[in-house]
């Protein structure tokens, strides 16, 4: 399971915010450590069918579960 934060300095208020934004297609950035994707840009039609992954918000003080 990654962590995907807002991409471009957004950042999302709620959970729900952000569930809606990356439903929407909205970029984020791919975190995990050691993985060949790390640090990269990617929206739902990159992760589709990969499992569940971390929404941060809030200023990354906030997760929220997102399944692809």
């Amino acid at each position: 399971m990654a962590s995907l934060t807002p991409a471009y300095g957004t950042d999302y208020k709620s959970g729900k915010a952000a569930k809606e934004a990356f439903k929407a297609g909205k970029d984020f950035v791919f975190n995990q450590i050691g993985h060949p994707h790390d640090g990269r840009y990617c929206n739902i039609q990159d992760l589709k069918g990969t499992g569940n992954h971390q929404l941060r918000f809030k200023n990354n003080t906030g997760v929220t579960i997102v399944k692809t």
